[in-house]
């Protein structure tokens, strides 16, 4: 799998805004297929900082209607990764 198709985007919520904080994690919405040992490495590749573990979760999409028709949302995988004590991720800082 391609190191910039494994991590989709940053999940900034207020939860993870306060794990950020307090833990040092950070939450990203990943590949469906990507184990754990590819996001420790697309994280450590793509903002070069020491990664200490990875925590995944799946979701599944709300189902949804809009009269007549029905509908899902898109299944999606959710990574917590913790990173080393000292380490940031620059672009991140911010949000």
């Amino acid at each position: 799998m391609d190191t910039y198709g494994v991590i989709k985007q940053p999940r900034v919520t207020e939860k993870s805004t306060l794990l950020k904080d307090g833990f040092n994690q950070i939450s990203f919405q990943v590949d469906k297929r990507a184990n754990k040992i590819e996001i420790r490495k697309a994280v450590e590749a793509i903002f070069k900082a020491k990664v200490l573990s990875v925590q995944t979760m799946n979701f599944e999409g709300k189902k949804r209607r809009v009269g007549r028709s029905a509908g899902k949302r898109a299944d999606w995988k959710k990574a917590i990764v913790k990173l080393a004590p000292g380490q940031k991720i620059e672009g991140l800082d911010g949000i």
